[in-house]
C-alpha cells in the first residue's frame, strides 16, 4: 500500500450560496473540478470524487463514489473517501478549492512522517481549523463510522479523538500569506472576484 498515494475530492455539498451546483463552476471555459483532477493527478496516483452525480466524471482520471453514511456534512465524504483509497494517506479537497500548493502538501507529508499523526490540519486562529487541504489517515476509518453513527458530524471534535498533527495559522501563512490556498469559491461574488484577480497561479 502506498502512503500518499490518493488524493479525495468533496463535491457533494448543497452548493445553496452559489445558486447552482458547484461541480458546474466554470473558469476560462473549462469546469474548475477538471482542472483540479489534472493538477492533483500530477501528485498523486490516484484521484477519488465524492460525488452524487458520477455522470460528470465520465472519461475523467478518477474514480467515483456516493457516500456511505449520509447527510452528514463533509465527514462522510472523508469517511466513504478513505474507505475505497489504496492508500495509507489520503490528502482532501473540495471541489471548489482552486489553489493547490504542492510545497504545502510536501510540508504535510514530511509532518506525518516525523510525528506518525494519523491525521495533518491547518488551524486558523487558536479554536478553528481548516478541514480541507489536509491529510487523513485510513488508520482512523472506525473513529469516524462510529462518530458518524452516533449522529455526529464535526471534523474539529472528531479530530479531538485522534492523533492529529496540528499546522498552526503562523506556519500555513508562510506557505500561503493571503491565505488563498483555503480559499473557497462559495459565492458568485467570490467566483468574480476569483476571476477578475487572477488568485490563481497553479491551474494551467
Amino acid at each position: 500500500m502506498k502512503k500518499f498515494g490518493t488524493a479525495i475530492i468533496l463535491a457533494g455539498g448543497k452548493s445553496s450560496r452559489m445558486g447552482f451546483d458547484k461541480q458546474q463552476l466554470n473558469v476560462d471555459n473549462n469546469r474548475l473540478i477538471n482542472h483540479i483532477i489534472h493538477k492533483l493527478s500530477k501528485e498523486f496516483d490516484e484521484i477519488i470524487v465524492v460525488t452524487n452525480t458520477p455522470a460528470y466524471y465520465s472519461g475523467l482520471p478518477c474514480i467515483t463514489v456516493e457516500d456511505e453514511i449520509v447527510q452528514k456534512g463533509p465527514l462522510s465524504g472523508i469517511h466513504i473517501g478513505l474507505k475505497k483509497s489504496s492508500s495509507e494517506y489520503a490528502y482532501v479537497i473540495a471541489c471548489d478549492m482552486p489553489n493547490i500548493k504542492f510545497d504545502y502538501i510536501k510540508f504535510m507529508k514530511d509532518r506525518i512522517n516525523e510525528t506518525k499523526s494519523d491525521a495533518c490540519i491547518t488551524m486558523f486562529g487558536t479554536e478553528w481549523i481548516e478541514p480541507f487541504n489536509g491529510f487523513y489517515s485510513k488508520s482512523i476509518l472506525s473513529d469516524i463510522e462510529s462518530y458518524l453513527l452516533r449522529d455526529r458530524k464535526s471534523v474539529f471534535h472528531l479530530l479531538k479523538q485522534v492523533n492529529c498533527y496540528y499546522i498552526d495559522e503562523v506556519k500555513a501563512r508562510e506557505y500561503s500569506p493571503n491565505w488563498e490556498m483555503f480559499l473557497n469559491l462559495n459565492t458568485k461574488e467570490d467566483l468574480e472576484k476569483y476571476v477578475n484577480n487572477s488568485i490563481n497561479k497553479s491551474i494551467g
